[in-house]
């Protein structure tokens, strides 16, 4: 995910989107104790997303 798209997106957005992606982490984590996951990469992945997330949320928090 692009950082020109989360600002684009609202808080609501943001919000939803960061419950979907620890969702997603939270799969892949089953799936890595059941050994049925291929891409280990998408840990990386997924967790930079959510900090990406996080990251503009505050950044909207402290300029209000």
């Amino acid at each position: 995910m692009k950082t020109a798209e989360i600002r684009k997106m609202n808080d609501e957005d943001i919000a939803l989107e960061v419950a979907s992606l620890k969702r997603r982490l939270y799969d892949l984590r089953c799936q890595q104790v059941t050994e049925k996951i291929q891409n280990t990469a998408q840990f990386g992945q997924v967790k930079k997303d959510i900090a990406r997330l996080l990251t503009e949320l505050n950044a909207r928090g402290a300029a209000r």
